[in-house]
């Protein structure tokens, strides 16, 4: 059946595969100001998207036969680039996990928040012709190309001989802000969690999230540029890591662990040796797997020897690492990393962790 849309003249045609109608009508509603929504049975899903801008997935995920039936339905090849957004029941990591194992691009969770709704909606299902994406939207795909240029030249041109500047960071950083500033972290986090590679994926998701933690610190404008530049570079000695390592499915040996523990200082020698960039950023670099209790690599760094830009780009880096996910494991939700980074006591700076928690816990 079809829920009649709010709007004369709908863009987006959605699909909402529930088997739970009787809970679903108020997501509907909520859809149906910003498109043409079908409410469908899981057993209805059809073999191809259509005309379909995407599709919503609001199952019972402890339900073994439905995933089932959902899964079957989505892992057809004509589903591969298509959106397709889950609803959870609640925050358990459970119920995150079945979603991402069946190909969630992105989630919504109960109790439904409308304008946040809309939000991952216009994000998941860009419409040019939307009148609140056409300015947010925009900015939003000017800042992730940004943002993606200089992945680029981090990742394939500087292994290649093609040296990073200074300037090739500071072209990004006005352009990220404005996106992050106006849409939102979560469409940001939206949009760039779909990238397929992830070192990629990691780097946009840190910059995400230290933008976002700026501007919620309300950090004057060039202390917000300081760190977008060092959180778009402070993987940058990942380049000279073998992928084969970055990928690998399964636990790394001591062999590959130790060669990853290589890319702080293989980052820092790669910069310094360009002679244009500020201290801070080649401290970030160099530091930010740093912990307070001296525990961290590459120097072992204690206490008052870790600086602040470090101490808060360290606590983004683990965030963005929890929630994402990985070849071999499931992301954890925001709640859940969160409580974990708190676990890690004085390993963090815990006062400045629970200024982060809105920034966190707001971004889902």
């Amino acid at each position: 059946m079809t829920a009649t849309a709010l709007s004369s003249s709908p863009r987006r045609q959605l699909l909402l595969a529930s088997d739970r109608s009787d809970r679903s009508f108020e997501l509907a509603e909520i859809l149906n100001r910003v498109g043409e929504v079908e409410i469908i049975a899981t057993s209805e899903i059809p073999e191809t998207p259509g005309e379909a801008s995407g599709i919503i997935v609001d199952i019972n995920l402890r339900s073994a036969e439905t995933v089932q039936r959902v899964r079957n339905k989505l892992r057809a090849s004509a589903y591969e680039g298509v959106p397709r957004l889950f609803v959870l029941a609640d925050s358990l990591h459970h119920g995150a996990m079945q979603a991402w194992a069946l190909g969630a691009t992105d989630t919504i969770a109960r109790p439904f928040d409308a304008r946040g709704v809309l939000q991952r909606i216009r994000a998941a299902f860009p419409d040019p012709y939307d009148e609140d994406f056409s300015a947010s939207g925009k900015a939003l795909t000017r800042g992730v190309e940004a943002a993606h240029a200089v992945m680029v030249k981090i990742f394939e041109k500087l292994p290649a001989g093609e040296p990073l500047t200074f300037n090739d960071v500071m072209q990004a950083e006005n352009v990220i802000l404005k996106a992050i500033k106006r849409s939102s972290l979560r469409d940001w986090l939206a949009t760039v969690g779909r990238h397929h590679n992830n070192s990629y994926r990691h780097c946009l998701f840190v910059t995400g999230f230290a933008v976002a933690f700026a501007q919620h610190l309300g950090l004057r404008d060039e202390d917000q540029r300081r760190l977008t530049r060092a959180a778009l570079v402070h993987d940058v000695g990942k380049a000279f890591t073998p992928v084969a390592i970055l990928d690998k499915p399964g636990k790394l040996t001591d062999a590959e662990m130790g060669e990853i523990r290589k890319h702080p200082r293989q980052g820092f020698e790669a910069l310094i040796a360009q002679g244009s960039f500020p201290r801070e950023m080649l401290d970030v670099v160099l530091h930010h797997h740093e912990f307070l209790d001296g525990t961290g690599y590459p120097d072992g760094l204690k206490g008052d020897e870790i600086s602040d830009i470090v101490r808060l780009m360290s606590i983004v880096d683990i965030h963005a690492a929890l929630v994402e996910r990985r070849a071999y494991r499931m992301p954890f939700t925001h709640a859940k990393a969160f409580e974990m980074m708190e676990q890690m006591g004085d390993k963090l700076d815990q006062q400045l962790l629970q200024a982060f928690r809105p920034v966190a816990l707001g971004s889902y």
